[in-house]
């Protein structure tokens, strides 16, 4: 495993050459690290390499580790980049800076209580179940436009648009289709690509890439993969 200040900028090298093939600035793209399922251990020497984003998928993880190593590193964001649930909305509020994965009505519920009662708002990028796969989350499309109508009635910071393409296939038309759903609504932020695709989510618009294996190594063994999770539930973000 190389070290994790050459990691880091390999990776931001390979965003910046996406840029430049789309003719963006590379400064429009943020990097989400991913450090679900990786130790406090393994997260510093990357702060220490001058990454400031990080991408959680659990709240219960992120209350474990992220309070000591915010502490030390008070300009450090940390993003939601999993399913949420409605009940852990007070949490998340608490914690994040940024949620990505709002995709139905009574999170919008919940969230927008959780951030009238923490005195705190937390944009929120809406999850779009791109494929249209049952075992992923995601508010199917024909359902969006009413999503984002209550979002925007309820005060929830709007900050673009998410979704994890079908794995297994050419995952540019879903990243074009989630671009043309972000501009048929208003909306410019897009958090699609991950460790695999990312340079084809940027080349297509993409402002938030989640990057976690490319950074981290693989998972633990014990971390749940593709296939082993329930409904409801699902590693995002690598």
């Amino acid at each position: 495993m190389e070290e994790p200040a050459a990691l880091l900028a390999d990776i931001r090298a390979r965003i910046a050459a996406a840029a430049k093939i789309a003719r963006r600035d590379p400064a429009g793209i943020m990097l989400v690290a991913v450090s679900k399922t990786h130790p406090a251990e393994r997260i510093a020497p990357l702060i220490a390499a001058g990454q400031r984003v990080f991408g959680e998928n659990r709240v219960q993880e992120a209350e474990a580790k992220w309070p000591a190593l915010r502490e030390a590193h008070p300009d450090v964001a940390l993003h939601l980049v999993g399913q949420l649930q409605s009940n852990k909305a007070d949490e998340a509020v608490r914690l994040f800076d940024c949620i990505h994965s709002l995709d139905r009505p009574s999170l919008v519920s919940a969230l927008a209580r959780a951030m009238d009662k923490a005195g705190r708002q937390v944009p929120a990028f809406v999850q779009v179940n791109i494929g249209a796969e049952e075992q992923k989350g995601g508010c199917a499309i024909a359902d969006l436009p009413a999503l984002l109508a209550g979002a925007r009635d309820a005060g929830i910071p709007l900050a673009g648009l998410m979704c994890v393409p079908p794995a297994g296939i050419e995952p540019a038309p879903f990243f074009a289709l989630l671009g043309k759903l972000a501009d048929d609504n208003g909306l410019a932020g897009l958090s699609m690509g991950m460790s695999d695709d990312f340079e084809t989510a940027i080349t297509l618009g993409a402002t938030h890439v989640r990057v976690g294996s490319a950074l981290f190594g693989a998972r633990p063994a014990a971390a749940p993969k593709w296939g082993e999770v329930t409904k409801g539930w699902r590693p995002e973000g690598t």
